[in-house]
């Protein structure tokens, strides 16, 4: 795998604020206060995790859209873009009904994202450093739900 662009990682790694703040607002509930005064309720513990992990889930399904344009012939043209969609169905369906759950259910989203992510890069419809940075942020999203899911 090549190395991952600078700005690429930059931007992936300030994309898991929300998840890492979401976290360490449960954790400390001074912070969590700050965080309510600061900036609503909205933006602070599972709340804006939860969110957050369903805009995630969705750009990414476009982002596996725009790989599924870069495959050839019908069938694995068409097969990319039904697979793409599936994490967007996934966060419209199953995330819901309470913290925890909806928590366990980004969990298991991001890994199966992480998994077509997979099948994309290995195709050679993802760039040659894409697994990558997935397994860095995926690690990231997951650490940050899961003291969400257990707190």
């Amino acid at each position: 795998m090549d190395r991952v662009p600078t700005s690429a990682l930059i931007l992936g790694l300030a994309g898991l604020i929300p998840f890492a703040w979401g976290a360490l607002t449960l954790a400390a509930p001074g912070l969590a206060d700050w965080g309510v005064r600061a900036l609503g309720p909205r933006f602070i513990g599972p709340y804006v995790q939860l969110s957050y992990g369903i805009v995630i889930l969705s750009f990414m399904s476009g982002v596996l859209w725009g790989f599924a344009t870069r495959a050839t012939g019908t069938v694995a043209a068409t097969t990319g873009y039904a697979l793409s969609v599936i994490p967007a169905l996934w966060a419209f369906f199953m995330v819901g009904g309470g913290p925890v759950t909806a928590a366990m259910n980004l969990i298991f989203g991001f890994v199966g994202l992480l998994l077509l992510d997979w099948t994309f890069w290995r195709q050679g419809l993802a760039p040659d450093w894409w697994m990558r940075l997935r397994l860095i942020l995926t690690a990231g999203v997951v650490a940050a739900l899961g003291y969400t899911a257990l707190a």
